[in-house]
């Protein structure tokens, strides 16, 4: 039997196993889609049906958790960009807001920049970031924390002054 012919004769169990998996209809029919057209442009397809038919399953269930690991990415980056422009600025249009945010990122030193991008932007543990980096925890929650405090102050100088009068902290200027 052909390779089209047995697609042809699995698309309805096809359908039925990426409904079984997907959410909606629509993302259901893309999974199908997208298997045939992984399959048919494959350096090795199997052609017989009883190969086939596990093969294809195999293809759409790899596409689905794919898919669901890019939105869950998508979701933790969508957070992190919130949580670290939350009260930052708070007027203006987000895309000023974003545009501000990503100047003041890229006038910080490397140092700052890496801390931030692996704990606030890419959400992880004061651990991992440490692991990474190669220093101890507490000197990655030392650096988090001026790095968070000179972003700010590139954002938001007024709010920055503001919140070192409440803590009863001055800068000294030399």
């Amino acid at each position: 039997m052909s390779y089209w012919r047995g697609v042809v004769k699995l698309m309805p169990e096809l359908r039925a196993y990426a409904r079984s998996v997907a959410s909606n209809p629509e993302e259901a029919e893309d999974l199908v889609s997208d298997a045939i057209e992984r399959s048919a442009n494959a350096a090795q397809c199997p052609q017989a049906l009883d190969e086939l038919r596990p093969w294809l399953f195999r293809v759409i269930r790899n596409l689905y958790i794919d898919e669901k690991r890019k939105q869950k990415v998508r979701l933790e980056y969508s957070a992190t960009a919130v949580r670290l422009s939350e009260g930052l600025v708070e007027t203006g249009s987000k895309a000023e807001e974003t545009v501000l945010l990503r100047t003041a990122f890229e006038q910080l030193s490397s140092q700052e920049r890496e801390v931030l991008f692996l704990v606030d932007i890419m959400g992880m543990k004061y651990a991992e970031a440490a692991a990474i980096i190669e220093v101890p925890t507490g000197t990655i929650m030392s650096r988090i924390s001026r790095a968070r405090k000179a972003l700010l102050e590139l954002v938001n100088p007024l709010q920055a002054t503001e919140e070192e009068a409440k803590t009863g902290k001055e800068k000294l200027y030399l």
